[in-house]
């Protein structure tokens, strides 16, 4: 069993926000009726991910290595995404929530990259908890697609053919 996990803030004031991406790849997760598979957003804001991801994987018996973390990142230009395992936050406080409570990174995790064109914000968090212009919309539905893709790619393949695949 595995247990994906997509990082977000809750409430109504931050569904539509970059910081978001995960949490929103989880409601489309939930209409594919995977098997074996429990997914989730936190109940908790973004920098205490970490108390529901440990208190999901102790629920459900999993070890670290069933995690599948989906997330939001800065680093990644707006529509890539990128598949990692056992890497650190690079600043990310969700991530950094998740490593700390579990005291390991061996997990998977999709990055969906929300940089701008022109470059990393200033204010980055202020930035993250921005909704997405037209134009980004777009291209963030693009980049959700392929997440879902790689995700049900990834159950029924291995990881090193789901990277080799989907990190271009």
């Amino acid at each position: 069993m595995k247990l994906i996990f997509g990082l977000g803030n809750p409430g109504k004031k931050y569904q539509d926000t970059r910081h978001n991406i995960g949490a929103k790849a989880i409601e489309r997760l939930v209409a594919l009726n995977l098997n074996q598979v429990v997914l989730a957003a936190p109940t908790t804001f973004m920098n205490e991910s970490g108390l529901n991801a440990k208190s999901l994987i102790k629920r459900h018996y999993l070890k670290t290595s069933d995690l599948i973390v989906i997330h939001d990142d800065l680093d990644l230009p707006l529509g890539q995404i990128k598949i990692v395992k056992d890497r650190g936050s690079a600043g990310h406080k969700g991530i950094d929530s998740i490593i700390k409570e579990l005291g390991s990174k061996n997990f998977i995790r999709f990055r969906v990259g929300i940089c701008p064109k022109n470059g990393k914000p200033n204010q980055v968090e202020k930035f993250v908890l921005q909704k997405f212009n037209p134009e980004e919309k777009k291209m963030i539905e693009q980049s959700l697609n392929k997440t879902i893709e790689a995700i049900e790619f990834l159950l029924k393949n291995n990881l090193e053919k789901t990277m080799a695949k989907y990190n271009v």
